[in-house]
């Protein structure tokens, strides 16, 4: 009781604090308010009687309060750093210290005219940067008032309320502060009725049917202006497809009358002429479509040669091939780039399409295209002009790194690309990798300092076009940038884990259909993963080694002053695997029911899936989904699904052949047992722009892999982990889960994830933005070996294992990157017994996390 009472006592203690500070904080944001003048501290608009929180509405207001003025108790950061900041500071320097002499003769020689003169200037220039940094306190402006009164009207009429009222209503007190309220009457809204068309040239008039069966304009639906806006761009870009190159959105006018028609709105759609300006004179004539004559394809174009005359032409399939050296690039790599064809009728798509590819290929700067008008009939010229870059492009990273296995590592990465390999616009990307560390974990009988070593070499090979033995245009046209990825790597490590050898294949197929839309086709992915030093298991993996060494001690298996790690054995380890074979064959005291027995069970399962080596033969498939239409769009959403199969054909292949299981019942390929299971994820992620620099971000995750024919478990590789900058930040990374078990590994993972985040973000001040969050989720295994019920997912009751946490970040803007620092406390942690929530939610068991960018 009177712990408990200390506490109550330390909690109104930081409680009052708290209230004393806020109270303070809130009486000094009028410091920089003069007498006669009032600071904004709430704007509230009211639509027929009901408060709007819409933000698009809000932002209408152009007096908006101080950032900050509605969130953290009222506390307006900005504010306050700008009250800091003295108004007047060049007379304050000179009255209290440049007007008293012996003051300045007696700082200037303590710490010479130079240094106090730097004093001097660094106080002026840190109150210029609390003035830049904090923001000006909001004064009510009576005249920007009213102007936010006519805006506000001009919204509801471009909405359909035409006979809207708006009026305002203002709140002062004694304490300089001001309160404004926005009332809103909408009254009764106008619908669209009829849509006349009033068309002057005859082509377009006979296409009038055709193009407005997808209009924006719908007879009943309510006047709404932006839809008249999104019409006339729909309508011009249906006619620029349509072979009408000189047509433009100013040749569309949309004429209202809602004189006498009870709230309906009848329009008038008018498409004039052409109009040719002359040098002195305007000739009106009706439109006419354009087909295009002939395509030119100038291959070298640059600001050097310009001069320089062709040397070099193709034809080819109706297009002109020209170079001033000689031509470099098989006809046929470039034409499929080009969507402009001899005789089609002019298109807008069909040029975008083309700049599209031709940037997509890589092989040029600043593709451009050039149109010109023969003047004795309807026709276009395309000019296509096309500067390669250089054939090879070298690169080479160096970079210096530390981590939880070597005190300083260094590591080099060269690159070469070779551009129009085999004259198809193909490229090699040649890359390398060679890092020396020093490891933390030392032994005895090493004597050179950098006793880590990784190697390995990568070779790419990327084809502008579907590499197949088989026509693919039917179903996967070229508009949809289809591309072919050709992929060899390896790579060797020594003193890192297990020291892993590595070798790996891929054949994939990209595509685009659409804008916002990319799939993936992994036709065959094959990795090769072999652990070359597997007794050094239980060095990498220490804290399974000392779990084994308790279970020894107590049943007597080994003194309390001794330890199953024998130095003097060539395998230090073999003590270890020695005793795990006594357990589980029955030659100790511990029977199969003992928490201990189940313990060095899951030890020696983990122990055999980790030190196997793995043969991965996989087909997969990716689906990616982006509505984000900018970097600076933050009203979006991104789906992505992925699904994959591995082992199927060596399976297939297996029986056809005949081939003997061994003597666990599974297949074999050059010694190594292949890997079959079915693995898919999905991951939703929804941006919601609230408005004022504050974004509601959320993400979604679920993955599931599961063994089967071949394989009980799941490669290492393919598994899931969870925690970490990037996942549930109260966690490390490889540290929560799998469900509710206590294991203390290094590495928790396992076949079955879900994953939930949502976040906050706002501005604080200056490029400085904050963030709340909230992140819940876990691992579990599900249909595979592992036998332990708390990690496992039994039924929907396991789902009360979902871990949670919450917390705050502060995040700095670069422009082009965001450095991220994140505080995550544990939240409700399924790893405890009895009470789960908040147990740990303190600074002493938070995870700080830094990141780069956002985690999603």
């Amino acid at each position: 009781m009177l712990i408990h009472h200390k506490l109550h006592n330390k909690t109104c203690s930081a409680f009052c604090f708290l209230l004393l500070f806020i109270l303070f904080s809130s009486c000094n944001v009028v410091k920089r308010v003069k007498k006669d003048e009032h600071l904004i501290t709430k704007n509230t608009i009211i639509e027929d009687g009901k408060v709007i929180k819409d933000e698009r509405i809000n932002n209408i207001i152009i007096q908006k309060t101080n950032s900050g003025m509605n969130t953290f108790f009222g506390l307006p950061l900005r504010l306050h750093i700008y009250n800091l900041a003295r108004p007047n500071i060049d007379s304050i320097i000179q009255a209290k210290v440049l007007s008293d002499s012996s003051k300045v003769n007696w700082k200037s020689k303590l710490f010479s005219k130079k240094q106090f003169d730097r004093e001097i200037n660094s106080r002026k220039n840190f109150n210029s940067w609390l003035k830049r940094t904090g923001e000006a306190p909001t004064i009510l402006n009576e005249t920007k008032t009213e102007k936010t009164v006519n805006n506000l009207r001009k919204y509801y009429y471009r909405k359909g309320w035409f006979n809207n009222t708006v009026s305002y209503d203002i709140k002062k007190d004694s304490s300089k502060r001001a309160e404004v309220t926005y009332n809103i009457i909408k009254k009764t809204p106008y619908v669209l009725d009829s849509i006349t068309p009033v068309i002057s040239s005859p082509l377009i008039d006979s296409l009038y049917p055709k193009f407005m069966k997808s209009s924006w304009l719908k007879k009943g639906e309510q006047f709404d202006a932006e839809n008249y806006e999104k019409e006339r761009e729909r309508i011009t870009a249906y006619l620029r497809n349509s072979g009408f190159y000189y047509f433009g959105q100013d040749y569309i006018r949309f004429n209202t009358d809602t004189i006498d028609t009870n709230y309906k709105v009848n329009t008038e759609l008018k498409i004039a002429n052409r109009s040719i300006r002359n040098d002195d004179s305007t000739t009106v004539t009706p439109f006419k479509p354009y087909k295009i004559k002939e395509v030119n394809i100038f291959t070298d174009e640059s600001f050097a040669n310009q001069n320089q005359p062709i040397r070099d032409s193709v034809f080819y399939k109706d297009y002109n091939l020209y170079s001033k050296n000689k031509l470099r690039f098989r006809p046929r790599a470039l034409t499929d780039a080009v969507f402009l064809n001899k005789g089609d009728i002019y298109s807008d798509l069909a040029r975008s399409r083309t700049s599209r590819y031709l940037n997509d290929l890589q092989m040029f700067r600043y593709p451009s295209i050039e149109f010109i008008e023969d003047s004795k009939d309807t026709t276009l010229t395309a000019n296509i002009y096309l500067e390669p870059k250089k054939k090879y492009q070298l690169g080479f990273d160096f970079d210096v790194s530390q981590s939880n296995i070597q005190t300083i590592g260094f590591s080099v990465t060269p690159g070469l690309k070779i551009r129009n390999v085999f004259r198809g616009a193909e490229s090699i990307e040649i890359s390398g990798v060679a890092a020396i560390g020093a490891s933390k974990n030392r032994t005895d009988d090493v004597t050179s300092f950098f006793d880590i070593n990784e190697y390995g070499g990568n070779l790419r090979l990327n084809i502008p076009r579907l590499f197949t033995p088989f026509k693919t245009d039917s179903i996967i046209p070229k508009y949809m940038s289809p591309s072919t990825a050709i992929n060899i790597s390896t790579t060797g490590q020594q003193n890192i884990g297990l020291d892993k050898q590595t070798l790996s294949g891929l054949l994939s197929y990209n595509w685009e259909p659409s804008r916002s839309v990319s799939n993936t086709l992994e036709l065959f992915n094959v990795q090769f993963v072999k652990n070359l030093n597997t007794s050094n298991y239980f060095g990498v993996y220490s804290t399974s080694f000392g779990r084994l060494n308790s279970i020894a001690r107590d049943i007597n298996y080994i003194d309390n002053d001794e330890s199953l790690r024998d130095d003097s054995l060539p395998n230090r380890f073999s003590p270890a695997d020695q005793f795990i074979s006594d357990v589980l064959s029955g030659n100790t005291s511990l029977n199969n029911s003992d928490d201990d027995f189940i313990a060095v069970n899951n030890i020696e399962e983990r122990k055999q899936r980790l030190t196997e080596n793995n043969l991965i033969f996989s087909t997969s498939f990716d689906y990616k989904k982006d509505k984000r239409t900018n970097i600076f769009d933050n009203d979006f959403s991104i789906f992505k699904w992925h699904v994959e199969l591995a082992g199927n054909l060596l399976s297939n292949l297996s029986e056809v052949f005949g081939a003997q299981p061994n003597r666990d019942g599974n297949y074999e390929v050059f010694g190594v047992v292949f890997s079959q299971y079915f693995k898919t994820e999905l991951d939703y992620v929804k941006y919601f722009d609230l408005g004022g620099s504050n974004i509601f971000a959320f993400r979604s995750y679920a993955g599931i892999a599961i063994p089967y024919g071949n394989s009980e478990s799941i490669p290492f590789a393919e598994s899931f982990f969870a925690g970490g900058p990037n996942d549930n930040r109260a966690w490390t990374a490889y540290n929560l889960g799998p469900g509710s078990s206590r294991t203390t590994n290094e590495f928790n993972e396992a076949n079955f994830k879900i994953h939930l985040s949502a976040e906050q973000r706002f501005d604080l001040f200056g490029d400085v933005k904050g963030a709340l969050f909230v992140d819940a989720g876990n691992i579990w295994n599900v249909l595979d070996n592992v036998e332990d019920n708390n990690a496992t997912l039994t039924s929907f009751n396991s789902l009360r294992n979902i871990a949670v946490g919450s917390g705050f970040g502060l995040r700095y803007d670069f422009d082009f990157f965001v450095l991220r620092f994140d505080t995550g406390f544990k939240t409700y942690n399924p790893a405890l017994s009895g009470n789960r929530w908040f147990r740990e939610y303190n600074f002493k068991d938070a995870v700080y996390n830094i990141g780069i960018n956002y985690p999603f």
